[in-house]
């Protein structure tokens, strides 16, 4: 089972982005995530107006080992670990420290 979601708010918690806070866009494979406005990357564009497409220097987030990401606690206010918990026949994500279930789907 994943962990961490498409659409979880995570920290990074260590590399040159550490300390952000964003939403996880995507899960590129079993170990990297996109996460909004982390590990950005500047790439040049050049221009095509048949796609209707500007030049210059755009930011594209590039993917990040998801090891380097915890999920964020709104309660408090830091990330924390996720385990499971069998309820109801239904496996829930749940924060180890309080073992208050994850916010949003699960």
């Amino acid at each position: 089972m994943q962990r961490i979601r498409k659409g979880d708010e995570v920290v990074v918690i260590t590399g040159k982005d550490r300390g952000k806070r964003g939403v996880v866009l995507d899960r590129v494979d079993e170990r990297h995530v996109l996460v909004e406005g982390v590990n950005l990357l500047k790439k040049h564009v050049r221009p095509n107006p048949m796609k209707g497409i500007n030049g210059g220097i755009t930011d594209k987030t590039m993917p990040i080992d998801h090891s380097n990401v915890m999920l964020y606690n709104p309660v408090t206010g830091k990330g924390e670990r996720v385990g499971f918990k069998e309820v109801d026949g239904r496996m829930l994500r749940v924060f180890k420290s309080s073992g208050a279930p994850v916010g949003g789907r699960n």
